[in-house]
């Protein structure tokens, strides 16, 4: 075998060793990234019984046949009126919380990304050149001498090989973390349209407060200036005029304060909106207002498995359950690897010659042998996953009350909207009945005045549960998880 064949295979073989200094990195991660000393995860059982209380029959009455389930229910195809629909975007889009909430999802991504960023290598290329000037007792040759030194390299720096699961775990706590805080702000997103759509159905029943307060206003305004001229005939008494004058004003008080509560529900409403709604947006009365769809709670209370804030929760559990599994791998050695590669010379201009070349490999292992940390951080990690454990359940259980609550208005509200209109009906025509016998001498103002006063009630009654059947359907769609 001649010499120049044997160099050849020498220098191959130096630089199949050099390919092998990052092939085996890469090998390493490809093993030892699904190793993880988390304990397994499974879905802790429901705190609440698997079907809603109340009758099947009660709540099929108030639901239509083929209705949707909440989830599957965009908050478009629930809040059918359109100028509604309108307010929702506005708020949607200038909203400070739902801003804030979307800001907090990229801040979590970004850390995300971090932590996943630390099972891989960190490569870097590294430049540096030196000169130095050594005296002659400290020179190899007795005489005062200058050194230069010229580097480059391409290396690893103290990178921890993941064997035991540390980084690995980190890395799937900071997952769950990003997509508790996307569930955050699914969740500021279905309140936010709850919210305008309760301040929008609240400002049309005030509204339909302040035209029946006006309306009756004009009303006993009227009657006044009737029983005055008959006073002044002689025909009526000075106590009916009083009596009379008693509901003109109570009747401006009512004005006055339905007044103040339309406006007070603009205020909420430009709040939330982030802008002053456009005057064509507002409705006018409840009339005016188109209903949002029926829906269907489902079969059962596992739909509430779906719910943001319980995604939230159970996504922070299981970031717990992350969380101990890296206090676990603290318990064993760590191993990190630092390596280069590249060329040096005592000249600048001999960096790239043959020859010049070096390699470095250096892993080391710490194995801890005594760190009173250790202990207590596995304790804490796993009271913080009993911790998250009991806040997934308080977060179920407050769920299925809510839901419960709505489910309750929902089976009752027709039954009470049903007997506030017989009521109304029968005030009506006693009122009617009243004014007449006053009329005709044969009562006194007395019943009239007590009839006026139910006749009132019960028109605000009604106007009232009105309001509650349309905001308990807006409550029903938000509790069970729709909205997104």
């Amino acid at each position: 075998m001649n010499q120049p064949d044997q160099s050849v295979r020498i220098h191959q073989g130096m630089n199949d060793m050099k390919r092998n200094l990052f092939i085996l990195p890469v090998i390493l991660i490809c093993l030892l990234s699904g190793c993880t000393m988390a304990p397994e995860y499974t879905r802790p059982a429901s705190p609440v019984t698997a079907d809603w209380p109340g009758t099947a029959a009660s709540r099929e009455a108030g639901v239509s046949i083929g209705a949707p389930v909440a989830p599957e229910l965009k908050w478009r195809g629930f809040f059918v009126d359109e100028r509604l629909q309108k307010l929702i975007e506005t708020a949607l889009d200038n909203n400070r919380d739902l801003r804030l909430a979307t800001l907090n999802v990229e801040r979590a991504r970004g850390i995300y990304g971090i932590q996943r960023a630390e099972l891989l290598p960190t490569v870097n290329a590294i430049g540096s050149g030196g000169k130095a000037r050594v005296p002659a007792d400290l020179s190899s040759t007795g005489q005062v001498i200058t050194t230069e030194r010229y580097d480059v390299n391409l290396g690893i720096t103290s990178w921890e090989i993941d064997f035991f699961g540390r980084i690995q775990s980190l890395k799937d706590q900071a997952l769950e973390e990003y997509l508790a805080t996307e569930e955050v702000r699914n969740s500021v997103q279905i309140s936010l349209a709850s919210a305008v759509a309760q301040a929008y159905l609240a400002l049309a029943a005030n509204r339909e407060a302040l035209n029946l307060a006006q309306s009756t206003l004009e009303t006993q305004q009227a009657i006044y200036d009737l029983i005055q001229k008959r006073c002044e005939v002689g025909i009526a008494t000075e106590l009916d005029l009083r009596r009379a004058q008693t509901q003109v004003d109570s009747a401006r008080g009512d004005v006055a304060r339905a007044a103040k509560r339309a406006a007070m529900d603009e205020n909420a409403l430009t709040f939330l909106l982030g802008t002053p709604a456009p005057g064509a947006l507002l409705p006018a009365d409840l009339s005016s207002v188109v209903p949002p769809r029926e829906i269907s709670p489902g079969i059962g209370a596992e739909i509430l498995l779906g719910r943001p804030d319980i995604l939230q929760a159970e996504h922070r559990l299981k970031g717990a359950y992350a969380n101990i599994g890296a206090a676990r791998a603290a318990f064993f050695p760590r191993i990190s690897l630092t390596t280069a590669i590249g060329t040096a010379s005592a000249e600048l201009s001999g960096l790239f010659k043959d020859g010049s070349g070096t390699w470095s490999f250096a892993p080391q292992v710490a194995l801890p042998i005594f760190d009173a940390r250790i202990w207590p951080a596995l304790t804490v990690s796993k009271v913080d996953r009993e911790m998250a454990l009991v806040q997934y359940e308080k977060a179920i259980q407050t769920a299925f009350r809510e839901t419960a609550d709505a489910l309750a208005v929902q089976d009752t509200v027709e039954d009470q909207l049903s007997a506030q209109q017989s009521l109304l009906d029968a005030v009506s025509e006693t009122c009617r009945l009243s004014n007449a016998r006053y009329t005709k001498g044969i009562d006194s103002y007395l019943s009239v005045l007590d009839a006026q006063r139910s006749l009132y009630a019960a028109q605000q009654g009604l106007i009232v549960l009105r309001l509650e059947k349309l905001a308990n359907q807006v409550t029903l769609y938000k509790v069970l998880g729709g909205g997104e």
